[in-house]
């Protein structure tokens, strides 16, 4: 395997989704990797290894019901920031935004953590009740 950036791995991983062709993604995880999903809340689904990682990847790469868009990768050395939005549907309230942080190691993602904007649950610390 060749040394990649940070950069192109994380351009790689997008274009997976982007396109839905999965067949990337095996050489872009490690083999100790740790992703978590946004949801369900309130810490998202976790997953540990490659095998675990990849078919969560796999599914959601491949699902045809929705679409992924990067709205903007920052890169940082190991990390990056991908900023995204998810379209479930064709309307303008028929999606969600979120935000990936990344870690890459040797030319793999070693950590990815999802997390997203969400309509309901908690209310917003401002509403709570006081004392």
């Amino acid at each position: 395997m060749s040394f990649r950036t940070t950069a192109e791995v994380v351009h790689r991983f997008n274009r997976a989704f982007l396109e839905g062709d999965t067949s990337s993604l095996a050489e872009l995880i490690a083999e100790d990797c740790v992703m978590e999903a946004r949801g369900p809340a309130p810490d998202g689904a976790r997953y540990e290894g490659l095998a675990a990682c990849l078919e969560f990847c796999r599914a959601l790469a491949e699902d045809r019901a929705g679409r992924f868009e990067p709205e903007a990768v920052v890169v940082t050395g190991e990390r990056a920031t991908v900023r995204w939005r998810y379209r479930f549907g064709d309307g303008p309230a028929d999606s969600v935004r979120g935000v990936n942080l990344v870690l890459v190691r040797d030319g793999r993602i070693v950590e990815s953590l999802s997390y997203g904007k969400t309509t309901g649950g908690a209310p917003s610390p401002e509403f709570r009740a006081r004392p």
